[in-house]
């Protein structure tokens, strides 16, 4: 069977699956609609929230951004996986115990005030579209290529696909969709993973692989080899890094703080039935990303060594076969500027190789590749069996719509929940709301569809502007909301809005706005797009900090909260 046939095979398989957990876990209320009841076991929970959690850009693009930059593609990482330490241990015990449904709920409850809890609703919508916006590129991407569709049609698959159990199911159907979904992509992944270690370093396990020797070179190690053959074609060694240290700094920061802000990860911890449950959680979910994230940089050397051994200085005419699959998909692309025949793929932007280039007949670089694609290309590249080929693509489809459901939550609970219950309708019924919901989340997927189709970036770095903007707007005012009794509603809404506004501002004027302009001589301080969030957070703590000490402190009652969230007492339970 060829690999369309078998990706038929598996997505109609896994797509049943989902559908089918979906209409078991159907629900009839609000509760069940926003947390599962409350119900669900660590165990599970954990296995969903790390299916959450590893999008797209974890499955797809953190590999294919390590391929390419090396070390500097570590920051995504390093950024992510300390993000999530802090987000559980900070935190995430902290959110369940308060026991509200969504963190707008927090922010209002616990700054006393409607327009705290608007501006919250406004970040957390802003928030969950940009990174719903790379979840559903990603699923374009794998049906482009695997089903041989226009990204448009992909999309649309994926839209219809992850309406059911959004729409139908809530928390609850979201929840042991994930768990399923996570099982395919932890397979997905480490299975061709393995293959192609044993291939090229004769190792079962990638981890040692990625620093051993090469098989059958004795003394070479594998990343001595990546390393000069990127030094071949002009690049810098795989190991060395380009980027300024302070930008490193500020892009492992801001991702590391926005995971802790982001709305749709800190929902999976009001989901289990106690604040012990969530910190077991968070210790399951750990390990489970930990066995992905463990396998990424291995994954990434072999794809980029692959990669380079298959196509530069190569005639088209005898390009391998991935690259002509891939070529149609038009994710990667082939211009024969001097009109020999042969691929060039070299770094035309650096002078001393350019010179060399030139004195060899050459005009430039004349293949564009997407990285997005190297995990998804890699067992292609590798030769590995069809089925294991189309297990990619499934796991990749896992990957994002795992994490797209999730999101489209967030949205639909923001808007039914916290905008029409709490603030416009409090007096609307429960099934009123809950109707209310599904029809909020059909159109957030329609929405994300089409930013979908229509990506600022790839998948990644869309997704690092989402982590900066909640490391702006909402881990600060989480943060100050637990730890902080003296933090008032006007110092919280302030922050919020300068951080939010700073960081979108900054976003949108390089990469919508002036997109020349976006190289490091034309940064603040040459921080990039991607780790503004940052300077956006301490932004946005200066701004509450300063401006709370203007106005009264919190009332008497919200101070308690805070003490009995924060300091547990005897014979003092949850709230909820």
């Amino acid at each position: 069977m060829g690999i369309q046939g078998w990706t038929y095979l598996f997505i109609f398989i896994t797509f049943s699956v989902y559908v089918s957990i979906a209409i078991w876990s159907r629900v009839m209320s609000t509760r069940g609609f926003y947390v599962a009841g409350g119900t669900v076991h660590p165990l599970a929970n954990g296995a969903a929230t790390a299916a959450d959690w590893m999008s797209a850009a974890s499955f797809i693009s953190m590999a294919g951004i390590i391929s390419f930059q090396g070390r500097d593609g570590s920051v995504y990482l390093m950024g992510w996986t300390g993000g999530y330490v802090l987000l559980a241990l900070l935190l995430a015990p902290y959110l369940r115990k308060f026991g509200q449904y969504t963190v707008p709920d927090f922010v209002g409850e616990r700054y006393y005030s409607k327009t705290a809890r608007l501006v919250a609703v406004i970040c957390a919508i802003f928030i969950s579209f940009t990174y719903v916006t790379g979840q559903m590129r990603g699923v374009g991407v794998v049906f482009s290529r695997f089903l041989e569709i226009e990204i448009f049609w992909g999309v649309l698959i994926g839209m219809v696909v992850v309406l059911p159990y959004a729409v139908v199911g809530g928390m609850k159907g979201i929840t042991y969709t994930q768990v399923a979904q996570y099982c395919v992509l932890i397979f997905a992944y480490l299975l061709p993973a393995i293959f192609i270690a044993i291939t090229l370093t004769g190792n079962v396990i990638p981890q040692i692989g990625f620093g051993a020797e090469v098989k059958g070179e004795a003394g070479v190690f594998r990343l001595d080899r990546l390393n000069g053959l990127n030094k071949d074609l002009g690049f810098s060694a795989y190991t060395s890094g380009s980027k300024s240290t302070i930008d490193v700094f500020f892009i492992t920061a801001a991702l590391m703080v926005g995971t802790a802000g982001l709305p749709h990860v800190i929902i999976r911890f009001f989901t289990v039935p106690k604040v012990s449950d969530a910190r077991l959680s968070a210790f399951w979910a750990l390990l489970f990303i930990a066995i992905l994230y463990l396998t990424a940089p291995a994954v990434a050397a072999f794809a980029r060594t692959n990669f380079l051994q298959t196509v530069s200085n190569t005639a088209y005419s005898e390009a391998p076969e991935w690259f002509k699959n891939w070529e149609s998909t038009g994710l990667i692309k082939f211009e024969d500027k001097n009109g020999d025949g042969i691929m060039q793929y070299y770094n035309d932007a650096n002078p001393a190789y350019a010179s060399k280039a030139q004195s060899n007949g050459w005009k430039g670089n004349e293949i564009t590749v997407d990285r997005d694609i190297m995990v998804l290309a890699n067992p292609e590249i590798a030769r590995l069996p069809n089925w294991v080929i189309a297990l990619v693509a499934a796991g990749g489809l896992a990957a994002a719509l795992s994490t797209a459901a999730g999101l489209l939550l967030v949205i639909s609970s923001a808007i039914s929940h916290d905008l029409l219950k709490r603030m416009l309708l409090p007096d609307i019924t429960e099934s009123q709301e809950l109707t209310v919901a599904r029809i909020a989340a059909g159109a957030a997927v329609v929405v994300a569809g089409y930013f979908g189709v229509n990506p600022p970036d790839y998948v990644a770095s869309v997704v690092a502007f989402a982590f900066g903007l909640a490391a702006a707007s909402f881990f600060p005012v989480l943060v100050m909301g637990i730890f902080s009794k003296r933090m008032n509603r006007e110092g919280a809404v302030a922050g919020m809005l300068v951080g939010l506004i700073f960081t979108a501002g900054y976003i949108i004027y390089f990469k919508f706005i002036n997109p020349q302009a976006n190289t490091s001589e034309n940064w603040w301080f040459g921080i990039s797009p991607e780790g503004i969030g940052t300077l956006g957070m301490l932004l946005n703590f200066a701004v509450s900090l300063s401006l709370g000490k203007f106005f009264p402190p919190p009332p008497d009652a919200v101070q308690e909260m805070v003490e009995e969230i924060r300091v547990p007492r005897r014979g003092h339970g949850e709230r909820r």
